[in-house]
């Protein structure tokens, strides 16, 4: 899904309507996903149909976004935005491109595209001349990007730590298997890390980071898989050690908190 980029004051849900170059710079955009075969969402749709069944929940612009992305259901989203450029020596428009991962917000594709300068008012125009400038290298930085993650899982971070009150710490040993608390949890993510793919930034007895476990794209029943689904992993996982925990995502970090 194309999404336009909104500067400070101005409104996600309006902003297509005022903006004729920004319609066409979605649309271009969206053209060019289309023609290398990706099964695009169309933004205004998603975003009249999100207006139409009341389902904002709040008129900060980052959850207005979220809300809409998360609605779609589209794997990768592209915030384009249209900057207009006038002088004397000419007219032109300048287009920033950037895709990122919908479920991570990780950046997979970054591009400028310039129209070049001519001496006319038809924006229109140079907004289709600017997109079509780097479309085709934009996509195939994206392309590699997301058939890697298709290949070898997306990256989470995971940060477990302990509250104040907790009597239990990484070194303690812990039923049934009586192994410390840390050499378990790494067991667990050997096992549950897509292709067993993870790594350990640092452990101390009162806190162990993964900066970089794999999950997959997909479930196996093809659905999106998300650091929400893989963070109910881990909380089972402690419950089945009869550990109490608490569990917050921000972004694509999983934060676990041990009682």
């Amino acid at each position: 899904m194309v999404i336009p980029y909104v500067k400070e004051g101005e409104d996600l849900r309006t902003i297509l309507e005022n903006d004729v170059n920004k319609r066409i710079a979605l649309t271009k955009i969206k053209e060019a996903f289309d023609s290398r075969g990706f099964t695009t969402v169309d933004f205004v749709a998603k975003l009249k149909s999100a207006k139409d069944n009341n389902i904002f929940t709040s008129d900060n612009q980052t959850d207005v976004k979220d809300q809409i992305i998360q609605m779609s259901g589209a794997d990768v989203y592209v915030q384009a935005e249209v900057n207009e450029n006038r002088s004397a020596s000419g007219n032109s428009i300048n287009l920033v491109l950037t895709a990122y991962e919908a479920s991570t917000g990780n950046s997979l594709s970054n591009k400028v595209g310039e129209s070049g300068k001519f001496y006319t008012d038809d924006f229109a125009k140079l907004t289709t001349k600017a997109a079509e400038s780097i479309s085709q290298d934009f996509l195939n930085v994206m392309q590699t990007k997301f058939t890697d993650i298709v290949n070898n899982g997306k990256s989470v971070n995971v940060d477990i730590s302990f509250s104040q009150a907790s009597a239990t710490k990484m070194s303690s040993e812990i039923a049934p298997e009586n192994l410390p608390l840390s050499d378990q949890i790494e067991l667990w993510m050997e096992k549950n890390a897509y292709k067993n793919n993870y790594h350990i930034q640092g452990t101390t007895d009162l806190r162990m980071i993964f900066d970089d476990v794999k999950i997959p794209l997909k479930d196996s029943t093809g659905k999106n898989y998300n650091p929400n689904k893989f963070a109910l992993e881990i909380f089972k996982f402690f419950r089945s050690l009869n550990l109490q925990v608490e569990k917050d995502i921000k972004g694509n970090t999983i934060y676990i908190t041990i009682k």
